[in-house]
């Protein structure tokens, strides 16, 4: 019998790379135009599958729903985003929850017929004492006998729930390590192995909340990326991309995240009472090792010595907020861009200059 075919996840249902991605959402976005239909995250979804047309059936029910009602109801729309997009994630969902209460069944099961075992054996022992107490024990033979069964089978038992309760461990280890796994790619890009942009606006603003004192962001951009991926194809670029990832996970020092926040930006969240000084020192680090990339075109085997990045510093100050903050570190970046680019600039608030 053949195993059960595997269901699809999210991820393995879109594989498309940026530019044609970005294709897709072109097609996308005027049709919910057209339709006057709300822009969030469920009907970008549905109608970025819609311009992609790998299922027919989403398609025709879409074009019944735009047809069939002025607006785009948004019961509708979710229903249509369960079935049609997050399927498998629910699905397997419901097979990981199913697989725990059969656990729970289980060892529940083991856990009565142990306690009942252990019930008789003690009824067992009483009698068997009880006996050994009489003045005259004609049938002491089958006391000890008894009393001796009791004893076997308490020990099995005791061993079929110790077995089951190390396969219990075991299936519950498995269920961990795919919620783990699920819970990477819903938060990495897949790319980097850095934290995705939503992930980073979670944390960063989670950060916020805890304390915004020694609080820096350190934002950063590939210099010329899109003629470099022009120039070199994007599988080259995407190389430089991951290059830079690896770089962020080797020098982020502790308690700090890094992401990649849109295609060749990145980001870094120092915490832990850092200062201006650290944040402006860490950027420099990075800028050094970036610069001293070398990344090889197999195709021809040139060795690229070009690539640089620029960056933007900006300290958290109390009663800011992602975008208030996101917005000085980015003014920032574009400050070290048009000074030259292949340099870090800080932002200096009011208060930092005149502390």
């Amino acid at each position: 019998m053949p195993p059960p075919s595997k269901t699809p996840t999210v991820l393995e249902l879109f594989p498309e790379e940026t530019r044609e991605a970005a294709e897709l959402l072109k097609q996308a976005v005027p049709l919910m135009v057209r339709h006057e239909i709300p822009p969030n995250p469920v009907h970008y979804a549905l109608w970025y599958c819609y311009s992609k047309g790998s299922d027919p059936e989403l398609n025709r029910r879409l074009d019944k729903v735009v047809e069939d009602f002025d607006a785009f109801p948004p019961e509708i729309a979710t229903k249509l985003f369960r079935e049609y997009v997050i399927h498998g994630e629910l699905e397997q969902a419901r097979a990981n929850q199913q697989q725990v209460i059969e656990l729970v069944d289980d060892i529940e099961d083991d856990v009565s017929r142990s306690v009942s075992g252990s019930q008789n054996y003690q009824l067992s022992l009483a009698q068997g004492l009880s006996a050994l107490q009489e003045p005259i024990i004609d049938d002491l033979p089958n006391v000890l006998n008894d009393l001796q069964e009791s004893t076997q089978l308490m020990q099995d038992q005791q061993e079929k729930f110790l077995y089951r309760l190390r396969a219990a461990q075991n299936e519950i280890h498995h269920l961990r390590s795919q919620l783990e796994r699920a819970h990477l790619a819903a938060t990495l890009d897949s790319l980097t192995r850095v934290f995705n942009r939503h992930a980073f606006t979670r944390l960063l603003d989670q950060a916020l909340d805890e304390s915004s004192t020694g609080l820096a962001l350190v934002i950063l951009d590939i210099d010329h990326f899109k003629q470099f991926n022009d120039q070199y194809g994007h599988p080259l670029g995407d190389r430089v991309l991951q290059h830079v990832g690896q770089l962020l996970r080797d020098q982020l020092p502790a308690h700090a995240f890094a992401a990649r926040y849109g295609g060749e930006e990145f980001c870094v969240v120092l915490r832990n009472s850092a200062t201006f000084e650290d944040a402006h020192r860490f950027a420099d680090l990075l800028r050094n090792k970036i610069q001293a990339l070398r990344v090889k075109v197999r195709s021809t085997d040139q060795v690229l010595d070009s690539i640089t990045a620029s960056f933007g510093v900006a300290m958290a100050e109390p009663g800011d907020t992602f975008e208030t903050l996101l917005t000085r570190a980015d003014d920032a970046l574009y400050q070290a861009k048009r000074g030259g680019r292949n340099q870090v600039h800080p932002l200096l608030s009011e208060s930092m200059l005149s502390a």
